[in-house]
Order: structure tokens, then sequence, then C-alpha cells
């Protein structure tokens, strides 16, 4: 029984170089990212229109099969639309890309600030760093949307910064991998 076990762990872990293999692509992505600002931020801005794009294909789909209300199909269409107005101008996806996740970053804090409030009513002890994020996360998002340039630059920082720790967590999984995989040969043997 325990030789099946071994077994079948082997068989999820010896391919344990494939997160390595990820790891290194996304540390050169980060090192690209933060190196290269301008021409991220314009791979970003394509990102974001192709996002919209497959958002609104699947919403109308969506809205098409479950025949739900109108508004999913209007939305789906209105996605898809916007979508493609952004991936064929480029520079207003760019315009629209900070604005859009400063909003989007301003409604998740305003949401922050209202769970701060209920867990303050239910005597969290904690509700105050909560708070204290939500209220940061405001400031942060109106920079954002009032100085599109500062928003682009933190979009760009961050996704570097981001593929830097995605890339770092996937070489030490696979590094634990691959210790399990020496560790599960050698039991076999």
């Amino acid at each position: 029984m325990i030789e099946d076990m071994l077994t079948s762990a082997h068989q999820v872990v010896r391919r344990w170089y494939l997160p390595l293999v990820i790891g290194v692509i996304l540390l050169i992505l980060g090192v690209w990212t933060l190196f290269t600002p301008a021409k991220s931020y314009v791979a970003l801005a394509i990102v974001f229109a192709i996002g919209f794009l497959i958002n609104g294909i699947l919403e109308t789909y969506f809205a098409i099969v479950n025949k739900t209300n109108g508004w999913s199909l209007v939305l789906g269409i209105l996605s898809f639309i916007l979508g493609l107005v952004l991936l064929f101008n480029p520079a207003l996806s760019a315009i629209t890309l900070p604005i859009y996740v400063g909003f989007m970053l301003m409604f998740r804090s305003v949401l922050g600030v209202g769970i701060a409030l209920q867990l303050r009513r239910h005597y969290v002890i904690d509700w105050g760093t909560l708070m204290v994020f939500s209220v940061l996360g405001i400031l942060l998002s109106i920079l954002m949307i009032f100085n599109p340039a500062f928003g682009g630059l933190s979009i760009v920082f961050w996704t570097g910064f981001a593929f830097l720790a995605c890339g770092a967590l996937s070489i030490i999984f696979a590094l634990r991998l691959r210790k399990l995989h020496t560790f599960i040969q050698k039991e076999l043997e």
C-alpha cells in the first residue's frame, strides 16, 4: 500500500522542472517589465483590450445560451465592441487602463471600508487595519484616476513585481518538488 502511494506521488512530482521553467520565464518577464516600462505598458494595454474582447464574447454567449435578461446580452455586446475599439486603438487603451484600474481599486477599497465598519460593529479587534488599507486604497485610486501617468507607472511596476514574486514562488515550489522527487525515487529503489 505504501509503495502504491509512493508510485502515485512519484507520478505527480516527476515533472518537477516544469514549475522551474515557468518560474524562470516569470522572472525574466518581471525584469523585462521593470526595465522597459513603456513597452510593458503597451503590452498591458493590449492585454487589457483583449480581456474586454474575450469577456464580451463569453458574456454574450452566456446570455444567449442561458436566455438571461437583456442586460446581460447588452453588457456582453458592449464589452465586445469596447474590446474591438481598444484593440484597434492602442492609444485609447493605454489612456483608459489606469482609469479603469483606478475605479476598480476605488470600488474595492470603498467595499473594504464598509466591511471594516461591519467588523467594528461586531467587535472584531483588527477592523482598524482593514480600514487603514481601505482608505489608503481610496487615496491611491484617486491619484491613479486623476493622474494617469502615475497610474500607468504604478500598473507597470506592480505587474513587474508580481511577475518577480510569482517567478520566485514557482522556483521555490519546483525545488521542493525536486527534493520530494529525489526522496520518493530513493524509497522506491
